[in-house]
């Protein structure tokens, strides 16, 4: 499975789902209190069952059908795919909710192609990775993810973690990658 399978989260590391939530906070009237740090309850300000909730109603609402691409995404993913012959296994935490579930599905099919992806993985909205992870216990899969300790939980069932870069995450023993491009050079060593 190693050889041609590439794992990915999505959020922050496909999709810009930061821009997308800013954007639908501004439009429900929302406004930043402090906007240079990721957490978005210290961002908006919010207490932290008022953060859950609006985190869960974004990831069920329209907007994810539409969030756009991360940085170079779409160029690199596809060159992987396309020239590489890499599939990709996607494992998010975005909803429960099955219509929230096609919305994404078809927003990466849109952008990426339809077979770029090969599985599907929809957990709850911020639920932990470790146990899906564990379906790939000694594959030596590539795991790419914005989230130290999700690229912490894949080295632990001895998946090779890679760190999309983001201001977040500067504190990681793991590789970081400003982009795609970078993703695509470490993968195929050009």
């Amino acid at each position: 499975m190693r050889d041609k399978v590439i794992l990915v989260d999505c959020d922050g590391v496909l999709l810009d789902w930061m821009y997308g939530f800013k954007q639908w906070m501004k439009r429900h009237g929302y406004i930043m209190k402090n906007p240079d740090v990721y957490d978005v309850g210290v961002m908006y300000g919010l207490e932290r069952n008022e953060k859950r909730r609006l985190c869960r109603m974004f990831n069920e609402s329209a907007t994810i059908r539409k969030l756009p691409p991360l940085r170079d995404a779409i160029k690199y993913v596809r060159k992987l795919h396309e020239e590489q012959g890499y599939v990709f296994h996607a494992i998010t935490s975005l909803s429960n909710d099955e219509y929230a579930q096609h919305l994404r599905t078809k927003n990466l099919c849109e952008m990426f192609g339809p077979t770029v992806f090969e599985k599907y993985v929809y957990l709850d909205t911020g639920a932990d990775k470790d146990e899906e992870l564990e379906f790939y216990h000694g594959t030596g899969c590539i795991w790419i993810e914005d989230k130290v300790e999700n690229a912490i939980a894949g080295a632990k069932v001895g998946l090779e973690s890679l760190v999309i870069e983001h201001d977040y995450n500067t504190d990681c023993d793991f590789p970081r990658m400003r982009n795609w491009k970078d993703i695509y050079e470490y993968i195929t060593g050009i």
